[in-house]
């Protein structure tokens, strides 16, 4: 018992002659949702002369040097901001009162 198509049959379905749907970044960009918030006010270690750049989706803050290269990160864990230096390792730990 074999089934047998008939080559042709099977249309594409991106055959909207030549225009391309926008891809599911493209869409999100431009999105009405609300994008997620995060209060990063408790981070108070910011490497000099670096860019922050937050992750509200993660939690997190991204330190880049000035000529783009990663520094560190800084995440929240439990009562406690983590600091993290380029290759991983912690750098120091920044208690949080409640």
């Amino acid at each position: 018992m074999g089934a047998l198509i008939a080559p042709g049959v099977a249309l594409a379905q991106d055959d909207d002659e030549g225009k391309k749907k926008p891809d599911m970044h493209q869409l999100a960009k431009s999105s009405a949702l609300p994008k997620a918030e995060a209060d990063f006010s408790m981070f108070k270690y910011r490497p000099r002369g670096d860019k922050v750049i937050e992750q509200p989706d993660a939690n997190r803050i991204l330190f880049k040097r000035p000529d783009g290269t990663p520094d560190g990160y800084a995440q929240r864990r439990g009562n406690a901001v983590i600091y993290y230096d380029r290759s991983g390792k912690v750098s120091h730990v920044q208690p949080l009162e409640d």
